[in-house]
């Protein structure tokens, strides 16, 4: 290892498990092949001798079909307690003679087992830093392996379930298979205001990684997790129709649809504490051209964009379930038989089911 390099990096994570099954998925090869990786990646090849002296090498690889090597030698074992290994990519933009350091310390607590890492022989502060979100993401699936609740001790939903924003990020974590856990809190609340400033929701947590704005969580969710694409296929035209639908309901759709007519339902604040019969009444028409535009996106397909469900379809059929809940809301759905037809077919789906709200 370079003496003369001072940058590093430290992170902690509680894992819940005993220090044991920690410290061996660090050094056992079939535990390596499950989580060292960060995600949207996998392990192609791991080996581990475990012993003072010993190596270790891992190929990782990038849905792209880019493949990451990196290997090093173990410098000390205390099973249960510390482990210190050497760090080189065989490359990458360090050069393959530079050997950084990894030492990693368990302690045992009544909850699980607390996980000290420290990376140092950096040779500035870029390599170390390009090294943090990796190190995050590779504790998450860590966490995910060893954890008895899976991803769902990792990854939390902030929001109303009511929400029909937190409701798509939720049907998106479903269809790709992604075990996670909602905090069912309201807009501002402390856990919200936490990890998002603006106090809305929903917001995202995996691990020591948060977001919000649902568009960008839902970017996340679809690089991060295996499972089926929540983009459209077909190419960059197919890519910026799908993303042309998102802009439309989250700029102008959310608003005549949601702002100014299902919560004007919800709730009411004309006279009486009836709802708004002139917001209302302003909003028809433009929900009804929202519509007829819908309607011809859709065509003889069953998705706005393509053979399979996309984000597009995620954003649009939570919302437009609350707009059939109110006449004249199902009373324009009744001219448009493509979007009926459209989420008909999305009420089918398991994301659907599993994510209803409990109204009332």
């Amino acid at each position: 290892m370079d003496q003369a390099a001072t940058f590093h990096l430290e992170m902690t994570r509680l894992i819940r498990a005993p220090r044991e099954r920690v410290f061996d998925a660090f050094t056992n090869q079939t535990a390596l092949a499950a989580w060292h990786c960060p995600r949207g990646m996998s392990v192609l090849e791991a080996s581990a001798d475990a012993r003072v002296g010993g190596s270790y090498r891992i190929v990782m690889g990038g849905r792209d079909g880019s493949q990451h090597i990196v290997g090093g030698e173990y410098q000390a074992i205390d099973r249960a307690d510390f482990l210190a290994y050497t760090w080189a990519w065989e490359s990458g933009s360090l050069p393959p003679d530079l050997k950084t350091l990894i030492e990693v310390t368990l302690t045992e607590q009544e909850d699980g087992t607390h996980l000290h890492m420290r990376h140092s022989g950096f040779p500035n502060a870029q390599a170390r830093d390009s090294h943090m979100g990796g190190w995050q993401s590779v504790f998450n699936r860590l966490s995910d392996y060893l954890d008895p609740k899976g991803s769902a001790g990792t990854v939390t939903v902030f929001g109303d379930p009511r929400s029909s924003y937190c409701r798509t990020v939720r049907m998106a974590l479903e269809e790709k298979g992604v075990a996670y856990t909602l905090d069912p809190v309201p807009p501002h609340s402390p856990e919200v205001l936490a990890h998002n400033p603006f106090g809305r929701v929903p917001a995202f947590t995996d691990g020591t990684i948060s977001f919000y704005e649902t568009r960008a969580i839902l970017g996340y969710i679809e690089e991060a997790f295996e499972g089926p694409s929540l983009l459209p296929q077909g190419g960059p035209t197919a890519h910026a129709r799908g993303e042309q639908w998102i802009s439309l309901i989250n700029c102008h759709g959310y608003d005549a649809m949601v702002r100014r007519y299902v919560l004007q339902y919800v709730f009411p604040k004309g006279e009486n504490g009836q709802p708004d019969r002139a917001v209302i009444d302003a909003a028809v028409p433009d929900i009804d051209k929202h519509l007829a535009v819908f309607d011809e996106a859709y065509g003889d397909r069953d998705y706005l964009v393509g053979s399979a469900p996309t984000m597009a379809d995620f954003f649009l059929a939570p919302i437009l379930m609350y707009v059939g809940m109110f006449p004249e809301g199902a009373a324009l759905l009744e001219k448009y038989p493509n979007v009926r037809r459209g989420q008909s077919v999305m009420r089918e789906r398991p994301s659907y089911a599993a994510t209803q709200p409990q109204l009332g």
